[in-house]
């Protein structure tokens, strides 16, 4: 979407509400190209696995009573995460993604869905192309319905039909789309149990950036970060989510997107200025270490001994 729809990322294109669905048909189909080629291949003798990481927030109804209101917060999720994982899991879109594009598409006259279809030989090739499911998440949004005026340029943001929120009182401590919002991690991953059948499920990517340099490279808030967020996945390992690893984004700063080395995710204070990129451990380090040395949150007594 990024790359094919608002052109913030390479290959910096901007075409519309058609391309970015192009996109992601092709890496899907990819995908499952590559699964089936590892295990007709490979997998015998290496015996590996062969899975998928995909990023998603959380959207929670802005009122949990409101039927409106938690329809567009599935809607959400299933425009995230359900867009790649459905076909992967269940064998093809979301019925809420092909319903909304499709009323979308029809409203501006095309005789096709913008969204693509899977052939039923491809439907079948697709499903199961996962040995694990790699998860990254860093935030949460408040979601509400939203229906937008009749648009003759379409967009992925206005398909579904939504409007997101964030409360005042989340923790900010990036840039200003990342809120720490812990307890939205367990409720997504209690989601992929569901939906998906319980996958073997690898956290790749969880964290948070700072935009202020903190020169006595106390991160503070990056604790707080990872402790609220390990805190709800083992939590949700209690809820009998199989959860198997994580990692921490990220172990040092680097290149980000469009941000280039002004956003900050590293657990590693990195130098930019500086030829040799020195890096200097941030507060957080600290910390880490003592969770991955005890693989969980350590009883201070054990950490001292």
């Amino acid at each position: 979407e990024k790359g094919y729809e608002t052109g913030e990322h390479a290959p910096g294109l901007k075409l519309g509400g058609c391309s970015a669905y192009k996109a992601a048909h092709h890496i899907i189909k990819t995908h499952a190209k590559v699964w089936h080629s590892y295990n007709n291949t490979w997998r015998r003798e290496q015996r590996g696995m062969v899975g998928i990481s995909l990023t998603s927030g959380w959207g929670e109804p802005v009122d949990p009573h409101s039927q409106t209101d938690r329809d567009a917060a599935e809607r959400y999720i299933q425009f995230h995460l359900g867009w790649f994982a459905n076909p992967i899991y269940r064998g093809d879109y979301p019925e809420v993604m092909k319903n909304y594009v499709g009323k979308k598409s029809a409203q501006q006259g095309l005789g096709t869905s913008r969204l693509p279809t899977f052939t039923v030989q491809e439907k079948t090739y697709i499903k199961g192309t996962s040995d694990f499911l790699g998860i990254g998440h860093f935030t949460t949004r408040y979601v509400l319905q939203k229906n937008f005026p009749f648009l003759q340029v379409s967009s992925y943001h206005t398909d579904s039909d939504l409007a997101e929120l964030v409360d005042p009182n989340w923790p900010a401590p990036g840039p200003k789309w990342l809120y720490s919002v812990p307890w939205g991690f367990r409720r997504l991953l209690n989601f992929i149990k569901t939906q998906y059948g319980n996958p073997l499920i690898y956290v790749t990517e969880n964290g948070v950036s700072e935009t202020v340099q903190c020169s006595q490279l106390c991160d503070e808030w990056r604790i707080q970060y990872l402790k609220g967020y390990i805190n709800e996945i083992l939590k949700a390992l209690n809820d009998g989510v199989n959860v198997k690893g994580y990692t921490a984004w990220s172990l040092l700063d680097k290149f980000e997107w469009n941000k280039g080395f002004s956003e900050r995710f590293g657990l590693y204070h990195i130098d930019f200025t500086n030829k040799n990129k020195p890096r200097y451990p941030k507060a957080s380090v600290d910390y880490y270490k003592k969770i991955i040395s005890a693989n969980g949150f350590p009883n201070p007594r054990e950490v001292m001994s």
